[in-house]
């Protein structure tokens, strides 16, 4: 992904006001292998920020939805009254609710994972961006880094997908869209 767009989702997060109490929250939202983590782990560097995975958030293969409640109930909530929050990370080896992580307020956070950009979380960004790639481009991405782990689950987790940007237009409601369809 160009340096470009790290530095200037930075910038912008940074020029916005805080909605998330005194945090100013970047969402990075898109389907499964599109390239969130890399854009959101680039970005952070760039703000000193924490970054949210929504993925150690989810409820195993079949709680995509579940998960991102718990996020916004536990987390965002919290964090918009100026308290730290917490959620039990999914251990995806068990099946099973893992450690309690403690999410603190800070100047800026950033939350990437698909979902991140949903109503529920849009309400608290200063900053939503949206990363676009072809469903072929995703797929390789995806099991190149899950390898067999994800292979069994790819239509789940699509099927999931699907229902969430069923109900809520992310895409078209974003900041910012990326075309990530190149890198490979």
């Amino acid at each position: 992904m160009p340096d470009t767009i790290a530095g200037d989702l930075a910038a912008r997060v940074l020029a916005g006001p805080p909605r998330l109490g005194s945090t100013r929250l970047l969402c990075i939202d898109g389907r499964s292998g599109a390239g969130k983590t890399a854009l959101a782990l680039d970005v952070a560097t760039r703000l000193s920020a924490p970054v949210l995975h929504l993925d150690l958030a989810y409820r195993g293969w079949h709680g995509l939805a579940a998960g991102l409640d718990v996020v916004r109930r536990e987390v965002l909530e919290p964090l918009h009254r100026g308290e730290p929050g917490s959620y039990r990370q999914w251990d995806w080896h068990a099946d099973q609710l893992g450690a309690r992580t403690l999410v603190s307020p800070t100047p800026t956070l950033v939350v990437e994972g698909v979902g991140a950009c949903t109503a529920m979380f849009r309400r608290f960004a200063t900053t939503t961006a949206w990363v676009e790639a072809s469903t072929d481009a995703r797929r390789e991405r995806a099991l190149a880094r899950d390898g067999d782990t994800f292979i069994p689950h790819w239509d789940v987790w699509a099927a999931q997908e699907d229902a969430l940007f069923a109900h809520d237009a992310v895409a078209a409601e974003v900041d910012v869209v990326i075309d990530n369809e190149e890198r490979r």
